[in-house]
């Protein structure tokens, strides 16, 4: 396809993706899901899983697709489309994100992030075991070790995107409960993904890469923290003029959160976690709440939905056609619920957390996402892991996703926690006490 043909292609896809997502949505909210989730479920339906099956002619003419990228097809854009939208939602979340209270917290934002990533690590790995010896679900190439440390890094993943989605829907942007779980469930992530790194370099034999990946992700935080963040509050007169941002404030701000998410992609470690880092480090008051208010609603109106499409569109949950792969379906769902949900939610209790809270936090954790869709779609295409357990582990990732919007309804309820106040950040003075 030349560049006509793959613009005209994508004004079309366009106007498809939002109006079902929307359609979609208006649906969900009814069963009380959030938007997120329709998002995520309308990728998985335009996909090969429910369009492509129904329709295959249509799917394929509406979303030419070829997985060996030996042509340019919708991948060619789609791709780099939906990572602008997620890099610049996490830039608006890292924005949003209350540095004050996780250090208030810190205790308890360590201690779930460690319940949510020992746990389910181990009860990943132990599934991987089993599944070693007594199933082919493991590509012969594949290691004991491999297996093992993908499928617990599978496990520990939290849907962060999501989460924070899902927090902002339910109004929890500011409180305790939003912010431990944010704080615990950007940790897992990071370490989830440098796991994934250590796999791939054991599968590729390249330790470099982990290597990298690792002490490079570190670098890039107390850079950004240490460095970026005091120039800014310093820089804060020529970003602000008449109480509000200049254009060239927004530049400035756009530009640094494009080059956090280039570093972190760039070392492997994803860009959401370079974007959502810059977010944190942008100047509170006027600098964060002109960025928000200027990029937030195109953000999540109509760059967010290409990301949950074009991982729907990686996803055949057809593939998962027997009883025994079913059976092992449900073994991996219940794993990573125990492992994850009621870890995090134990965790918390002995951190002193109130009960509800607690049960909150151990909710919105066990969510899954689309971050789970990702690392098994790079385990896929890199053959660590075969279509089989591909699609178990899809159906995991989206049970335990739409668990969480009802399940937390059920025992904690929406709209009873206020944010607490957030202190003023913009001085040098405060800048030192909060960071």
């Amino acid at each position: 396809m030349n560049n006509l043909h793959l613009a005209v292609q994508f004004f079309l896809q366009l106007a498809v993706i939002l109006l079902f997502c929307r359609l979609v949505g208006a649906i969900a909210l009814r069963l009380g899901q959030p938007q997120v989730v329709a998002e995520m479920l309308a990728g998985v339906l335009l996909g090969p899983s429910l369009f492509g099956l129904l329709w295959p002619e249509a799917q394929h003419w509406l979303f030419p697709w070829d997985t060996t990228q030996q042509m340019r097809d919708t991948q060619s854009y789609l791709f780099p489309a939906s990572q602008l939208g997620l890099a610049l939602y996490m830039f608006i979340v890292g924005m949003e994100f209350r540095v004050d209270i996780v250090q208030r917290r810190l205790k308890s934002s360590i201690a779930v992030s460690l319940a949510g990533m020992v746990t389910p690590f181990g009860l990943g790995a132990g599934v991987a075991w089993i599944l070693f010896h007594q199933t082919d679900l493991f590509p012969k190439k594949t290691s004991l070790a491999e297996a093992m440390l993908f499928l617990g890094a599978s496990m520990c993943i939290t849907a962060f995107p999501m989460l924070a989605r899902i927090i902002h829907f339910k109004k929890l942007t500011g409180t305790t409960m939003g912010t431990v779980a944010l704080g615990a469930g950007a940790i897992d992530d990071a370490t989830a993904w440098c796991l994934l790194a250590i796999v791939l370099a054991s599968f590729e034999h390249n330790w470099s890469r982990a290597l990298v990946n690792i002490s490079g992700g570190i670098g890039y935080v107390a850079f950004t923290l240490l460095i970026v963040r005091p120039v800014l509050v310093q820089a804060k007169a020529w970003l602000v003029e008449d109480g509000a941002l200049t254009e060239a404030g927004l530049v400035v701000g756009l530009a640094l959160m494009l080059l956090g998410a280039w570093f972190t992609d760039l070392i492997g470690l994803h860009a959401v976690f370079g974007a959502f880092v810059m977010g944190a480090a942008m100047p509170r008051g006027v600098v964060a709440r002109d960025i928000v208010a200027r990029i937030q609603p195109l953000t999540v109106a109509l760059l967010l939905p290409l990301f949950f499409t074009y991982s729907g569109l990686n996803t055949k949950i057809s593939l998962l056609n027997t009883g025994f792969l079913w059976l092992m379906c449900g073994a991996i769902l219940v794993a990573a619920v125990v492992g994850k949900g009621v870890a995090c939610w134990v965790a918390a209790r002995a951190t002193g957390i109130a009960n509800r809270e607690a049960l909150g936090i151990g909710t919105l954790m066990n969510a899954r996402g689309l971050m789970e869709l990702i690392i098994i779609n790079i385990g896929l295409q890199r053959g660590i892991i075969s279509e089989g357990l591909f699609a178990t582990l899809v159906i995991m990732a989206v049970i335990t996703t739409l668990m969480a919007s009802p399940v937390f309804e059920r025992l904690v309820g929406t709209g009873t926690h206020q944010p607490l106040p957030e202190p003023h950040t913009d001085s040098p003075a405060e800048l030192g006490r909060i960071h």
